[in-house]
């Protein structure tokens, strides 16, 4: 499965992309994000992109439903990929569109990304 969600013990939310990402396995984390949402959660996101092809082409992206009604509700959202995806996976995550901070951090930057969520 080349997307998967987890709580790390500090309760930061890992998730984690490979391959080429279907738009209905993104929306199985989305809504396993929400159901923690509301649960009471305020997620701090960490995305790592690995072995990264990109998101499903021709896929039905369009759906902001996540993006519009959860915005608020999350703390923060760092990205680590290779730097050849940092546009678009910014782009993907929102990054000015929502109040949550989006920072990128090159492959390997793992404890810096998890540094920043933590501030």
């Amino acid at each position: 499965m080349p997307a998967s969600l987890g709580i790390e013990p500090n309760g930061t939310f890992l998730l984690r992309l490979s391959g080429t990402v279907e738009a209905a396995e993104f929306t199985t984390m989305q809504n396993l994000l929400g159901k923690e949402i509301d649960a009471g959660a305020k997620p701090c996101i960490l995305a790592i992109l690995e072995n990264f092809q990109g998101w499903e082409r021709g896929a039905a992206w369009g759906n902001l439903d996540f993006l519009y009604w959860r915005s608020n509700e999350i703390a923060r959202i760092a990205i680590v990929a290779e730097p050849r995806w940092e546009t678009e996976a910014m782009a993907f995550a929102g990054a000015g569109t929502r109040s949550a901070p989006v920072k990128f951090f090159p492959a390997g930057s793992q404890e810096a990304a998890r540094d920043w969520l933590a501030e």
